[in-house]
């Protein structure tokens, strides 16, 4: 009988992998959330994702599209109709006419971000994102060989956040290719006015500098108000680069579309980087958000009238808790809550989900500049919202004022 060779010993193909690949961080959200994604009883505030199902009309909409065979490809950039219904709405909102061959069709806005960050950035070249921020921008621009420089927010002594236009000047450096503007932002919910986008516009047209501009939460405003647009500032030969999503203002998260907007003349190079990296989205998800393009403006207002209310009860039911600092953000639908101690963010994450059945992200999930802060998302039902608060004030010592 044949010897039975010993067996290898174990490799590490990992080594052997991508240097860029290899440095991808881990999400702390992931972590945390992984100890009570599947609890019922958890109160879950830690994914940007609402609570509400896509509305029917959307649903619907698909469902016809497939019934009528729409369920084979399609150009890279998406539907003509598509593109044309784009346009109308931001026509609509924000008063721009773009052309539909500025607009390209994405897997969601985490896809017209890796897109843009493919376009823009040589290996080396820096892109400025101010932080705490969305910890997908800075791995986006990684994986594309470029190197995310933050540029903290400045903390207000009553909670709020605010990004002086000469703190991200003095981050410009030789390498600078790109500057990130996520406004409404996640986490912070800062709002960058007209005014300063303006002044930001031409500190870019000085020094030949690329604007991205994450426009995902311009609904979640609070005061009968949209939060402007870099669009409405530009020429169509601006280095701008827009990015969107359907997954937030229609509760469309699990559907992946999203779309980039470029500047004239681009749609070719847009088109080649949808083609080698997702052919294109599903022909019939693409009717589905013509749907809420088209029909989907009382739904949004719904959602924001939805979350303002749940941002009212947690910012009163939090701020008389002992050691907590939150303030209204201006836009988006989190709350970055400062609570007291010295107790490290994803420590206090993981007692509040032991302790409370709350699960929050830890500040330090979108960079050290978060450390002593979590973030909780408020796009949920005000009862939900009401229990939460309760049950924190519970784990935090104290006990919150009765509902009204």
């Amino acid at each position: 009988m044949a010897d039975t060779p010993a067996p290898a010993a174990p490799v590490d193909l990992a080594a052997a992998l991508s240097a860029r690949i290899r440095g991808i961080g881990t999400s702390q959200i992931g972590l945390v959330a992984d100890r009570g994604r599947d609890d019922p009883e958890v109160v879950k505030l830690w994914i940007g994702e609402g609570d509400l199902p896509t509305p029917p009309f959307i649903v619907e909409a698909a469902h016809r599209a497939m019934l009528a065979g729409h369920t084979r490809y399609t150009t890279s950039l998406g539907l003509p109709a598509l593109r044309a219904a784009l346009g109308a709405y931001h026509a609509r909102h924000w008063g721009v006419e773009i052309p539909p061959d500025r607009f390209g069709v994405t897997a969601g806005g985490m896809n017209a971000i890796m897109q843009a960050a493919q376009v823009l950035l040589e290996p080396g070249d820096e892109m400025i994102i101010p932080s705490p921020a969305w910890p997908n921008l800075g791995e986006a621009v990684r994986i594309a060989g470029g190197v995310p420089v933050t540029v903290p927010y400045r903390r207000l002594p009553d909670g709020r956040f605010a990004l002086p236009l000469a703190d991200i000047a003095a981050a410009i450096t030789p390498r600078t290719r790109v500057i990130m503007v996520n406004s409404p932002s996640n986490p912070t919910g800062w709002t960058m006015p007209l005014a300063e986008m303006t002044a930001l516009r031409d500190l870019a047209r000085e020094r030949g500098l690329w604007i991205l501009s994450d426009e995902v939460y311009a609904h979640f405003t609070y005061g009968n108000r949209i939060a402007p647009s870099f669009l409405q500032i530009c020429a169509e030969d601006d280095r701008l680069i827009v990015t969107n999503t359907f997954s937030k203002n229609w509760a469309m998260t699990g559907w992946r579309a999203g779309w980039v907007i470029y500047p004239r003349g681009l749609a070719p190079t847009f088109a080649k980087l949808g083609q080698y990296s997702t052919t294109s989205i599903p022909t019939f998800v693409q009717h589905a958000c013509i749907a809420a393009l088209e029909e989907g403006d009382g739904f949004i207002r719904t959602m924001v009238d939805r979350c303002a209310e749940a941002r009212a009860i947690l910012v009163e039911g939090l701020s008389r808790l002992p050691g907590v600092t939150v303030a209204p953000p201006d836009g988006a639908f989190y709350l970055m809550a400062r609570m007291g101690g010295d107790e490290p963010s994803l420590d206090l994450a993981l007692r509040l989900l032991r302790e409370a059945k709350v699960g929050v992200a830890p500040g330090t999930a979108f960079g050290p500049e978060g450390e002593g802060l979590v973030r909780m998302c408020f796009a949920i039902s005000p009862e939900l919202a009401r229990e939460a608060v309760r049950r924190l004030a519970g784990a935090l010592g104290t006990r919150a004022p009765a509902a009204h």
